[in-house]
């Protein structure tokens, strides 16, 4: 389980002085709840998200155990470390929006034909309760030819879940390499 602090001041200098010593600033909320301000190493926190399988993972923080989804997170603009979290509690029976991860699996058949897979939505936003929404949308894409996409309206749904994006959005496609 991942464990962070909470932030006794949300100032900026405090801020800085975290993030000096290695600590990733995050705001954990959600509807009905009160919002904590907290802290995680850094490196612990990137290495438990990756580790991750599910869409929500468990973080105690302080003397509270919670279990929380990414909601959206910032790099820095030079060099991509993530700088700010913000964590979104995963109130079961709650029914809320929440950004489920892409995957694509296979080679699609249009690189044989100067073909470039390109994927245009990383992530889905779907409405629902946490238990309901899937851990993330694996894609195959090995009958994709050169100038074919996978559109939001292609993507099946579970029974309770929404999805929020427009259906004429490609989520990935073949496009003619130049």
């Amino acid at each position: 389980m991942l464990e962070g602090i909470i932030r006794e001041s949300i100032g900026k200098s405090n801020a800085k002085q975290l993030k000096r010593d290695g600590y990733l600033i995050a705001n954990i909320y959600a509807k009905g709840v009160e919002n904590i301000h907290a802290a995680f190493k850094r490196g612990e926190f990137i290495r438990t998200v990756r580790a991750k399988e599910t869409l929500a993972f468990p973080v105690k923080v302080g003397d509270k155990e919670l279990n929380v989804v990414i909601q959206e997170y910032q790099l820095h603009p030079v060099n991509g470390d993530i700088t700010h979290v913000d964590l979104r509690i995963a109130v079961p029976g709650q029914v809320t929006d929440y950004l489920v991860p892409v995957r694509t699996v296979g080679v699609p058949k249009g690189l044989k034909n100067k073909g470039v897979l390109v994927i245009t939505k990383r992530r889905l936003k779907v409405r629902g309760a946490i238990e309901n929404v899937p851990h993330n949308y694996t894609l195959d894409v090995s009958d994709l030819d050169r100038d074919e996409s996978i559109l939001v309206r292609d993507i099946d749904v579970p029974e309770g879940c929404r999805m929020m994006d427009r259906p004429h959005v490609s989520v990935c496609g073949v496009i003619k390499a130049r």
